[in-house]
């Protein structure tokens, strides 16, 4: 589990991420990664969300995919910028996917968009 302070939980947090104002996006076959910056003067730190919608799955697959994705993302978050909000979207080919074709599918959407916001990966 993501520690409390990097996780998105409103809905409002999400649709800024997702339609805001300077957010970006980079998608492929298995995710779709929206970021956004925040106020990094504060010291806030990146935070991140899910989105796992049914078209991925049964219940099961849908938790399995979120439980997987969870994963992958508390391990980079020492190397994320501060101030950057981040969304995980999963699309319908996440659900057969293994952990490691989900975590190089998110390693190369994450450079392309933490890295426009001064991250590295």
């Amino acid at each position: 589990m993501l520690p409390a302070p990097h996780r998105l939980r409103e809905r409002r947090d999400f649709a800024s991420v997702v339609r805001g104002p300077g957010s970006t996006r980079a998608g492929s076959r298995l995710l779709v990664v929206h970021a956004t910056r925040t106020d990094a003067r504060a010291g806030c730190p990146p935070r991140v969300g899910f989105v796992v919608s049914r078209a991925v799955g049964n219940a099961v697959v849908r938790n399995r995919t979120k439980r997987r994705l969870r994963a992958l993302v508390a391990g980079r978050l020492g190397i994320m910028p501060s101030g950057v909000d981040l969304v995980v979207r999963a699309n319908p080919a996440a659900g057969a996917a293994s952990s490691a074709e989900l975590g190089s599918a998110l390693d190369a959407l994450w450079f392309k968009v933490v890295g426009r916001f001064g991250g590295a990966v």
